[in-house]
């Protein structure tokens, strides 16, 4: 059975470890922050004092950090994932970053010997800890058949896109771009039916019958009932970057992109007024133009 790395120890990855140690792969990890390797080490996972270290134990390593800058000091720098691993092992970037970004991995670390997997995903905490993440994967293909019974302990669904590295992180980008504009759609709409008299747990049980009706909305709205805004798992500052990329991907390829341009800007400001909350906590910007509070027990 192959031997599994991550680094990049936060609520996608952690979760991601618990569930390859569950289906009986060998772990090990690292992390700048000493809480999260001891999180890792009460798994059963193997705590690692360096991306090399995690390298030299690993078949295949996961990269699982915030942006494109990190993943490359992951696998470029001193200490980094290439001078640890052996040729024929596997890098996989599961982080969210610009296509161009892992579009520039691709030839040095083949040049090493090395196989690059270009897997962004989505899921969020939940589906790293429930072993539920969809994968867009991009890879050689005898590549992505090696690795996929790694990717079948972590994820549900598994799109296998095609061996053009740059397209997962394409997918992941236009998929963020529904995603943030569904998420501001549903702020706004909250706000607008409170404000105009509908008690919040009316337009729950509305919405969430209708033809809009999704996870996505079940679980935003609830949270923003109960007034959960720091720490259920989904930062703010994570989709405003996303939404960044989606951005930029737009202008590089000549997109219209109006109601993601306005989802980026409400995100934009709402990482400004709340740069410890969660995605729902746009909801009280809006609220406090509206002078009004969406609030409510949901019945389950």
């Amino acid at each position: 059975m192959k031997k599994v790395g991550i680094i990049g120890l936060g609520n996608m990855g952690i979760g991601m470890a618990k569930n390859l140690i569950k289906n009986g792969f060998e772990l090990t990890g690292y992390d700048l922050k000493a809480d999260r390797l001891e999180m890792l080490s009460k798994l059963g996972g193997k705590p690692a004092a360096s991306c090399r270290e995690v390298g030299e134990k690993s078949n295949i390593v996961f990269i699982m950090v915030l942006n494109g800058a990190q993943v490359k000091e992951v696998v470029f720098g001193k200490d980094g994932l290439l001078v640890g691993m052996k040729e024929g092992s596997t890098i996989v970037v599961s982080a969210t970053i610009n296509p161009p970004e892992v579009i520039e991995l691709e030839e040095p670390i083949l040049s090493k010997g090395i196989n690059l997997v270009d897997t962004p995903v989505s899921g969020g905490k939940s589906g790293a800890e429930n072993g539920t993440l969809t994968f867009m994967t991009v890879a050689k293909k005898e590549v992505f058949e090696d690795c996929k019974p790694v990717f079948e302990a972590v994820a549900k669904d598994i799109h296998y896109i095609g061996d053009k590295i740059g397209m997962g992180q394409t997918a992941k980008a236009s998929l963020q771009a529904l995603i943030g504009s569904s998420f501001t759609a549903i702020f706004e709409s909250l706000v607008l039916g409170v404000k105009s008299g509908v008690p919040a747990e009316v337009l729950y049980k509305v919405f969430s019958t209708s033809s809009v009706s999704s996870n996505l909305f079940k679980n935003c709205a609830k949270l923003i009932m109960e007034r959960k805004f720091e720490k259920t798992g989904s930062h703010i500052g994570t989709m405003y970057k996303d939404l960044g990329i989606s951005m930029k991907m737009a202008k590089d390829n000549g997109v219209m992109m109006s109601t993601t341009a306005a989802a980026y800007e409400l995100f934009r400001a709402g990482f400004s007024l709340f740069p410890e909350g969660d995605n729902w906590s746009i909801v009280k910007l809006l609220e406090q133009i509206a002078g009004i509070e969406v609030k409510g027990k949901v019945e389950e």
